[in-house]
């Protein structure tokens, strides 16, 4: 293994600036949380882990509506379950390489927009401006609700935002 890669911390291999034992990918909760694999990227977790809930979307977006509805539910119930297990694993609350927050958030903007690549980029777009930036509520939410629940409600309520915003601009142009 390239050096410029991977370092390693205790002896566990882990990728940098993240400093997440790939170990953890073993382990179907910490699989999933950590989006796949995608929140190890060593720069922008949250974006790459956004970019992970592309594809999945697409899998979900024929359903109709109240299916889209229960997975997106279910994944907001399981995550919280997942995240607060993988934080616990790290160490850390909110880790950045736990990303499956971002995967139920980019559901939540997507709910009910037509399926067309101009409005994936632009809720992508939008979900990634509110996860970041963190308008009220989110930063108080995200600031002082701890815990699996903590991870997940300031993506879902970012979610929501950029939804609205996406549907406006549905509804206008």
């Amino acid at each position: 293994m390239p050096p410029s890669i991977f370092q390693t911390a205790g002896g566990l291999i882990t990728l940098p600036r993240n400093n997440v034992p790939i170990r953890l990918l073993k382990h179907p909760v910490h699989f999933l949380s950590l989006g796949f694999g995608s929140g190890l990227s060593p720069y922008a977790p949250g974006t790459f882990g956004t970019a992970a809930a592309i594809p999945l979307y697409l899998l979900i977006q024929p359903l109709s509506t109240s299916w889209y509805l229960l997975i997106t539910l279910a994944a907001l119930i399981i995550g919280v379950y997942l995240c607060e297990q993988t934080a616990n694993a790290l160490g850390v609350h909110d880790h950045s390489g736990i990303v499956w927050d971002e995967i139920v958030g980019f559901f939540i903007t997507m709910f009910t927009v037509p399926l067309d690549w101009k409005w994936i980029l632009i809720g992508f777009l939008l979900f990634r401006f509110f996860d970041i930036v963190k308008p009220w509520p989110i930063r108080w939410i995200d600031a002082r609700v701890s815990g699996g629940t903590g991870i997940m409600l300031d993506d879902v309520v970012a979610g929501l935002f950029a939804s609205i915003g996406l549907h406006l601009i549905l509804y206008y142009f």
